[in-house]
């Protein structure tokens, strides 16, 4: 079954933000939703190699995609934040996944007790489960991810998604 994908990004320049989103689009296809701007303070995790204020935003693209394409995409997610990299420091970090009916899934190149190893580096985990119309943590869910705010475009998102597969029934 296809799933949507949809990417998370933190950065601090709107500049970079806009064309990291254009060169995703152009690989990817369409973007069918953007989220509004999200004040990312809920860790300074990021801060040391990419500053203070930052932001976080959310794009969900029309296509809908095979999941064993994502150890691709993720890859060409690294590739694109290296490319706006200064001094080997990133600029912005982008985060790739996807959302189907049952759950929302993350992918990274960083191994933990909770994520399943993928291939060529990459490892997904499963960060939300949906049950009883709405989106469930988990112990490992991150802080951000189990806000309202978060989980409300994540509802859209699925919104959509089971729109796409409705229409292609």
């Amino acid at each position: 079954m296809k799933v949507k994908f949809f990417c998370g990004f933190i950065f601090s320049d709107p500049n970079i933000y806009s064309e990291a989103k254009n060169a995703l689009e152009k690989k990817f296809g369409k973007i069918d939703l953007e989220s509004e701007a999200i004040n990312f303070d809920f860790t300074d995790y990021y801060e040391k190699e990419m500053g203070a204020s930052l932001i976080r935003g959310f794009v969900a693209f029309k296509t809908l995609r095979d999941p064993a394409e994502f150890i691709a995409i993720k890859h060409f997610c690294v590739r694109l934040e290296k490319k706006f990299a200064l001094r080997g420091a990133r600029r912005i970090n982008i985060d790739p996944g996807y959302i189907n009916e049952a759950k929302l899934v993350l992918t990274t190149t960083k191994d933990f007790s909770h994520r399943i190893y993928l291939g060529k580096g990459v490892f997904a985990e499963i960060t939300l489960n949906y049950r009883g119309k709405e989106f469930k943590d988990h112990e490992t869910t991150f802080p951000d991810y189990r806000t309202a705010v978060y989980k409300n475009i994540f509802l859209k998102i699925r919104q959509i998604y089971r729109s796409q597969i409705a229409d292609a029934k």
